[in-house]
């Protein structure tokens, strides 16, 4: 393997002001990778949210132009009248950031590189050991066979879940695609390093769309883990997360009888396995229900009926 170190820069002073900023306790790193599942949109949601709302510093760039393949995710460019004036170029980067209480912290954000996750891999933990993160903590949603009636369940991955208590896996072993993100997890788990994951459950038949009560879960997990003081990030999803509660309620409720009858049978599923401690996963006792796709489907064909109607 090429040097990791080949992948990525500081700014200059980037790693000297993280220095600064954390003295010897070691900042916690926050992490989400655009390109792997993330229903709900649950990661994409919190770093918009925080880069937005709280300030921060680019710290470290990784070299996006070779880690990223470009004709699978084609970058923008503005073409005016009769030049190219713009050119949207990927990011991975790490930035410096401040909570309300000005406690510094770490969040690397990004593209999720298409090639060399383990050269990509041993240079965050090259960052991490360089920057003294004490945690590190990945976030994404995953689709399940969940209401959105019911409040948002929470899987916690990582050698340091005890940050998480009263939560538990649904399962015991599950083969499924890897990512970059949760490469970088194992790799930094192998190392020694503390780290945490936290995945969000979101209702399938909103996989799609944004789902703010994901986000806004995720993001309450993480203060509680950390204890960073994210208000503001918090405030505008929650405001968010009711909004679209409601347009959802609506949808519903204006949905023909198949779409009611299944959200129902979701209801009773998470209810009946939340009400049995000796139930070991939501699927344990199948019930006809139509699969995360034709809910899907239904629900695509319910809006565009909406849209044909002029609503």
């Amino acid at each position: 393997m090429l040097d990791p170190q080949g992948l990525y820069e500081f700014v200059p002073g980037g790693a000297e002001a993280v220095d600064e900023a954390v003295g010897e306790t070691g900042p916690v790193l926050l992490y989400h990778l655009e390109g792997y599942i993330d229903a709900g949109d649950t990661g994409e949601q919190i770093t918009e949210q925080l880069l937005d709302r709280l300030d921060n510093q680019l710290v470290a760039r990784f070299d996006a132009d070779r880690l990223v393949d470009y004709r699978a995710r084609r970058p923008l460019m503005l073409f005016e009248r009769d030049h190219w004036s713009g050119y949207e170029a990927p990011e991975i980067a790490l930035y410096l950031v401040r909570d309300t209480t000005e406690t510094p912290f770490l969040l690397l954000t990004g593209f999720e590189p298409d090639v060399e996750w383990e050269r990509f891999a041993a240079a965050v933990l090259q960052v991490v050991e360089r920057l003294g993160v004490r945690l590190a903590i990945n976030f994404h949603g995953i689709p399940m066979g969940v209401p959105h009636t019911r409040p948002v369940g929470l899987t916690p991955h990582g050698n340091r879940v005890d940050l998480m208590p009263g939560h538990r896996s649904w399962f015991d072993e599950a083969q499924v695609p890897g990512s970059a993100e949760s490469l970088i997890e194992l790799r930094l788990a192998e190392a020694g390093r503390d780290v945490l994951g936290v995945a969000a459950h979101v209702p399938h038949y909103l996989s799609r769309s944004p789902y703010p009560d994901a986000a806004l879960a995720v993001l309450e997990a993480i203060t509680a883990a950390t204890g960073l003081v994210l208000p503001d990030v918090a405030h505008a999803l929650r405001a968010e997360a009711h909004t679209v509660r409601g347009e959802i309620d609506r949808q519903v409720a204006e949905g023909d009888a198949e779409l009611v009858s299944v959200v129902q049978g979701l209801e009773s599923q998470y209810d009946a396995v939340a009400g049995s401690m000796t139930r070991e996963n939501l699927i344990a006792e199948p019930i006809d229900l139509p699969s995360a796709d034709d809910l899907a489907a239904e629900f695509e064909r319910f809006l565009a009926d909406r849209e044909d109607d002029g609503n």
